[in-house]
């Protein structure tokens, strides 16, 4: 008995092993070497300074990360990945990342002000688990990103794409995090998502789609609640709205060789009845007006019609959308990397159309857009009671919906269309001896825009800016260039340069250019980057048009192993080079007295990076 019972055992343990594992182990190691001049930073610890970067000097980081991994059978399976913190330093330039939760915090105690040093030491990195049953396939996911639903009939991007890369830990986002429901069988067509933030800014929310085929008629219609409001907000790009509902209905049939879709979406039922302002301009003068919104506001329809005929493809789409029925950027490609898109906002009337021309390995792709509010923004210098509209206290805005004429054309030089330029894993994909692609974008504003939303210095609170930037157009120049002469030898270059504005009120224009490049030469990297007159690494720097005159940085690594292009899973140890100018326009800049001589900071990183992968 002893030994049937000792061998049950030892079979139990093996299964258990099976079942859960320690699948990969992470081991995170820098040091930081800070300084700089005419700088607010200060120079030692030896101050009441309570700001990032704290100081100027060493400091260093210990990071560790491990992932379980479990699959108790075939059909089920998932990991959850844990970070645990020793030291978090004080002085990066680069002041926001992952790390930086474990920073001292000072809460208000009874007893008075209390500071925290060990504030979250250990935390979920990441997790996620996949069910695959006979009638369904459910997937679960906190911060390992999903992909949209644009190829499966959501006309108007109420499920959008949730890869953010490296934004996930800058700004210590918990997006996305939710389920997905995909139904077999007698279900198959039915799409369920529900979850806390299914992508960053979303409100609590469920949403449904359910696809089905009638001979050569695709339907699909989709509905979302959203639950509650979301309580937070990690960045500007991603301001939660109020709670809404939604819904949209698809229709998808060839004729010949050409493609129709149509569609109609209702939105903004939580708005009915909300009034807004309009300005109105007669002979020179200004009236303020007030209007509510009606039923018909919460209603748009949207067409469009593709061509593919050998070499050349064509498209043509146009929207008209009520004052609330607000959708999002439909996240599926159409042809070619094109950046002119329909917003999916609300408000505005839209025609796009474009079309590819193939000439051997070029790609030749011009693209067209028109879009015009149905009612316009109010400018700042409107007169009282006027204020330019928000999304947060106003049923719409007039934003990236602002009235423009656009064209670009996009060149393209693709020998290897196997491994297309547009995949978003290009970089890791792409295996052509020489491949580039420059575009060309020109947008004409004739108006201003309404006021967007801004995060004050403590990362939470939000707040309407006061206006936004004159009428102005704005062009941009942009180019990349991937070169694989052998799998462990190659370049990817992305060059740009244009115009720009920021997304606050500030009315300066910017001129900027800049270049990134990586190098690889078998267990070598090499990362450059210089960008001239340009924002800095966060939203908050275009938010309020912070900008630096010159950014450089060097990064030079060598790994255990092929180094890869957009992941490093192999152990590697490497320098890290960061300098900035700074000037009247950049933060943290202190000019010295009677000068105005601009000022700098600098950063060596030295990193030791274990990947261990356990198989």
């Amino acid at each position: 008995m002893y030994l049937k019972a000792r061998g049950d055992r030892a079979a139990l343990l093996s299964e258990n092993q099976k079942a859960f594992r320690i699948s990969n182990a992470f081991i995170k190691m820098e040091t930081y070497y800070t300084g700089g001049s005419h700088i607010t930073t200060p120079a030692s610890t030896d101050t009441d300074f309570d700001g990032y970067p704290r100081f100027q000097g060493f400091d260093h980081l210990q990071s560790y990360f491990t992932t379980v991994a479990f699959s108790p059978n075939g059909h089920f399976n998932g990991f959850i990945s844990l970070n645990f913190l020793a030291h978090v330093p004080k002085n990066p330039i680069d002041e926001i990342f992952y790390e930086n939760r474990g920073r001292e915090q000072v809460v208000r105690a009874e007893e008075g002000l209390y500071t925290i040093t060990d504030a979250e030491r250990v935390k979920v990195y990441r997790a996620e688990f996949n069910w695959d049953d006979d009638w369904f396939n459910l997937t679960g996911f906190y911060r390992t990103g999903h992909y949209h639903w644009g190829y499966e009939g959501d006309f108007f991007g109420l499920y959008p794409e949730a890869n953010y890369g490296p934004n996930i830990d800058i700004y210590n986002g918990e997006a996305p995090l939710g389920v997905e429901f995909a139904g077999k069988q007698a279900l198959e067509g039915l799409k369920i998502a529900y979850g806390p933030e299914l992508w960053w800014g979303a409100n609590p929310a469920i949403l449904l789609k359910y696809r089905k085929q009638f001979g050569r008629f695709t339907t699909t219609a989709m509905y979302q609640e959203d639950l509650s409001s979301q309580s937070l907000a990690t960045s500007s790009f991603a301001i939660p709205l109020p709670p809404t509902k939604k819904a949209t209905l698809h229709l998808a049939f060839p004729v010949g060789k050409a493609g129709i879709e149509l569609g109609g979406i209702w939105s903004g039922e939580n708005r009915l009845e909300e009034t807004f302002q309009i300005l109105d301009k007669d002979a020179g003068s200004y009236r303020v007006l007030q209007d509510e919104i009606r039923p018909a506001d919460m209603f748009g329809g949207k067409f469009k019609v593709t061509y593919s005929q050998g070499r050349f493809n064509w498209y043509a789409q146009g929207a008209m959308m009520g004052l609330v029925a607000d959708g999002r950027v439909n996240s599926a490609l159409t042809y070619t990397g094109w950046r002119l898109k329909d917003s999916g906002r609300g408000n505005q009337t839209n025609i796009l159309t474009g079309l590819t021309y193939l000439m051997g390995n070029w790609q030749i792709a011009p693209n067209f857009l028109w879009q015009k509010p149905l009612v316009d923004p109010i400018p700042s210098d409107a007169p009282a009671p006027a204020t330019p509209r928000n999304v947060l206290d106003d049923p719409f805005a007039v934003i990236d919906n602002r009235e423009t004429t656009a064209g670009e054309i996009l060149l393209t030089y693709d020998p290897t269309p196997a491994t297309w330029m547009y995949n978003w894993d290009s970089d890791m994909r792409e295996d052509a001896k020489l491949a580039a692609s420059i575009g060309f974008v020109y947008r004409h504003h004739p108006t201003t825009r309404d006021a967007s939303i801004g995060i004050l210095g403590d990362g939470r609170t939000l707040f309407a800016f006061d206006g936004a930037p004159p009428a102005r157009d704005l062009w941009e120049v942009y180019a990349r260039i991937v070169s694989k002469a052998r799998t462990d030898l190659g370049l990817i270059a992305n060059l740009y340069t244009g115009n720009g504005e920021p997304k606050g009120n500030d009315p300066r224009e910017i001129f900027r250019m800049g270049a990134d490049v990586r190098f690889i030469v078998k267990d070598i990297k090499l990362i450059t980057m210089v960008k001239f007159n340009d924002w800095g690494p966060y939203d908050y720097h275009q938010d309020f048009n912070l900008t630096y005159p010159l950014q450089l940085s060097v990064d030079i690594s060598k790994s255990l192993g092929k180094q890869g292009w957009l992941y490093d899973s192999k152990p590697r140890f490497g320098l890290k080079l960061g300098w900035r100018s700074l000037n009247e326009y950049s933060p943290r800049y202190e000019p010295g007295p009677g000068t105005d001589e601009n000022g700098s900071e600098w950063e060596i990183r030295t990193y030791f990076h274990m990947n261990i992968n356990m198989k």
